[in-house]
């Protein structure tokens, strides 16, 4: 795809993400009004969090692996249906555990939607092109987080009313599914479909025990209880199962060979904890600034604008300067070391930290994330073939996913408890019996129903306890520096998929022949104004038709390929719907400089001719109408009915053809590389057409 194809298609992709990303920061910043007026509780606003995020975790390696046997097209639009309907239903919740249970339906499309789109880009993108696409990803991703809280905070505020906080992103949904249906065209790759559902099964129950156990020990029941026996150890026998089944599957959901990679093992394990800390730290905040410091939604959307502007100029930056340089660990390593040292710092914030400090913090946490998130799914990538794209990108999401939802749920159930123990040991001081004043996490978050001397006690509680909260997330995030600081850097192909050679020579192991003469051969591909043209792929065989090398034009329509033999060869260019160009090259010993030139414009001709006689039809009029109803070119045919349109924009067009006598015709015609460059019209004559109804 070009350039410019990319771009079309890129922007439906990043609205179904902005519609993902506005749901959540909307919905997360409302929390505490939405739990006031259902009358929910705290363990309740963890699950409304856990719930979407336990969905969206399960099924993620399921529309991964989905998209590597389906159409990532169709898949993707579903997930954005999915995710829509779930938004629509979350908007008429009349209590908690409906408002829990659409939670649950919007995970699932939020999971095909996190999962896919990284498989959608990586199909569309070499990784060495994918930084500068992934900072547009982190652009929207800054957009949506600044806006998400702020817009959430005026419905709210607004005689509106909180409900309207899931209906707001139905509008953004429905132009996403137009947009993608009418530019996104991926090719689908026809093959025998194995679905593990066996696996699958396995999989979501062990993850989703999981999960469970840890929302509801130490609050439900005991950590050390025959309750949590039982969940744990459901959950280990069904992931032992499904590695077995996974182990012997045609087409595991989870190719446990990947796990061989070190690159993907690390990138797997660093994604945990960046999940964990990214999710478990942040999802707090709102609650910390409503709760605690008293400030509205919309005035406590504003405080998190220091993470946001960080997370965005970090990875739009880091995208940028990726491209170029091809290297992502100092970036990850940089990233890492951040995260860690911001979450040491918000552990020490309380009910009284001063908010510009806490603004720095923030923002550093920002930094950290921006350089880590797409960074640790780019490098997955760089390391496997196409046909795991799926199957790798997801395994990563899912585990990001997967520390995100147990960090929320851990770090709810501590949040849950400190908030309890403060309180306790706050009315002891002031002499006044706890009682059944203190129930956990059970407790109101409703704070304005409280008694007003009760009020500054229940603030402080939860101001302080948000301390121990990013302690724990700083704790797990020294994983994540571990994982990218032992990770070793492989420079990012130039090709989409690593089963083809890389632009860059690799290195000669031991077992292969000595070095032999390579030849470079570079050039630019050029259309027919003289203009550079991006993303063209190009193909290098050899005069026996075996393929030498693959590469694919940049920016400014350069290439560069490699051959280990001297000789003739053919260089094919193939973009789009351009007409494919192809030439003969001479390689030998020094470098080779060979410009192609693309023909972008197709054209048709055919003859004009009367049905059964096959007698040519001289002087009939030929139109080309586009999709938009615009007449593009006509002709008139010549004495023997021939015609000829040139030059014309590839496309599908409505070809029609009057003449004198005849039945006006009218029929589809595709003018672009893979038409027919020939096509012959047939006309009825009048009087044969209308017999029937002639007396």
């Amino acid at each position: 795809m070009t350039h410019r194809e990319i771009m079309k298609a890129f922007t439906g992709l990043l609205l179904a993400l902005l519609v993902a990303l506005l749901s959540s920061t909307i919905v997360s910043n409302a929390l505490p009004t939405i739990l006031a007026d259902l009358h929910g509780s705290q363990s309740q606003y963890t699950w409304v969090v856990t719930a979407t995020l336990l969905t969206s975790t399960a099924t993620t390696p399921i529309w991964g692996k989905l998209s590597d046997l389906f159409s990532k097209k169709l898949l993707y639009q579903l997930a954005i249906v999915i995710f829509t309907a779930g938004s629509v239903l979350g908007g008429i919740s009349q209590s908690m555990p409906e408002l829990i249970a659409y939670r649950a339906l919007q995970g699932i499309g939020l999971g095909g939607l996190q999962a896919l789109i990284q498989v959608v880009i990586a199909a569309m993108i070499a990784p060495r092109d994918r930084g500068r696409y992934s900072g547009y990803t982190g652009a929207v991703f800054a957009v949506a987080t600044v806006s998400g809280p702020l817009i959430g905070g005026l419905i709210v505020d607004s005689p509106l009313g909180w409900r309207w906080c899931f209906w707001v992103c139905v509008p953004v949904a429905v132009i996403a599914l137009v947009v993608l249906g009418r530019t996104l065209k991926l090719p689908v790759l026809k093959r025998k479909v194995r679905i593990d559902w066996l696996g699958a099964t396995l999989l979501v129950g062990g993850v989703a025990l999981l999960l469970i156990w840890v929302s509801l020990a130490g609050q439900s029941f005991g950590w050390a209880s025959w309750s949590s026996v039982a969940y744990v150890g459901g959950a280990v026998v069904s992931l032992a199962l499904a590695m077995l089944v996974e182990s012997r599957a045609a087409e595991p959901v989870v190719p446990l060979r990947l796990f061989r990679n070190r690159t993907f093992t690390l990138s797997v394990l660093g994604s945990l904890a960046v999940g964990t800390a990214m999710f478990g730290g942040s999802v707090f905040l709102g609650q910390y600034y409503q709760i605690s410091r008293g400030f509205s939604p919309t005035h406590a959307g504003l405080m998190t604008l220091p993470m946001v502007l960080g997370l965005a100029i970090a990875s739009t930056g880091a995208g940028q300067v990726i491209s170029r340089t091809g290297r992502t660990k100092p970036f990850m390593v940089a990233g890492a070391s951040l995260l860690v040292a911001a979450l040491f710092l918000l552990s020490t914030v309380d009910h009284s930290t001063n908010l510009t400090l806490m603004g720095v913090y923030l923002a550093m946490m920002g930094l950290g994330l921006g350089f880590l998130m797409q960074n640790l799914v780019l490098v997955v990538q760089n390391t496997v073939a196409m046909k795991d794209m799926g199957s790798s990108s997801s395994v990563v999401t899912f585990f990001r996913s997967l520390g995100g939802a147990a960090g929320v749920s851990a770090l709810g159930a501590v949040l849950s408890a400190q908030v309890a123990t403060n309180i306790t040991n706050s009315l002891t001081r002031m002499g006044v019996p706890a009682g059944g004043a203190v129930q956990g996490g059970g407790g109101t978050l409703d704070i304005a129903s409280l008694p007003p001397a009760l009020q500054p006690v229940v603030r402080a509680a939860f101001g302080d306890s948000t301390g121990t909260v990013f302690l724990f997330a700083a704790f797990i995030a020294v994983v994540t520096f571990l994982a990218v600081l032992f990770m070793k850097e492989v420079p990012l192909r130039r090709t989409l998929d690593a089963d083809a050679p890389a632009v860059t020579p690799a290195a000669t192991t031991v077992a292969e022949e000595p070095a032999q003469l390579t030849t470079v051969l570079r050039g630019r591909v050029l259309d027919a104004s003289g203009r550079a043209v991006s993303g063209v792929v190009l193909t290098l065989t050899d005069v026996a038709g075996h393929q030498v090398d693959v590469g694919r034009t940049g920016r400014t329509g350069e290439y560069e390929l490699s051959a280990t033999a001297a000789g003739e060869h053919v260089l094919l260019a193939t973009a789009g719907s351009s007409r494919p160009a192809v030439s003969t090259v001479r390689l030998g010993g020094a470098p080779v400089w060979h410009d192609l030139l693309l023909d972008s414009h197709g054209s048709v001709s055919g003859r004009v001719r009367t049905a059964g006689r096959h007698a040519a039809i001289a002087g009939a009029v030929l139109t080309l109408t586009d999709s938009a109803g615009d007449v593009t070119a006509s002709h008139i045919a010549g004495g023997d009915g021939a015609y000829n349109f040139s030059s014309v924009e590839p496309g599908t067009y409505t070809l029609t053809v009057t003449a004198f006598g005849h039945t006006p015709h009218a029929e589809p015609l595709a003018i672009g590389v893979e038409a027919p460059s020939r096509h012959d019209v047939v006309l009825e004559e009048e009087f044969a057409a209308n017999r029937g109804t002639l007396y």
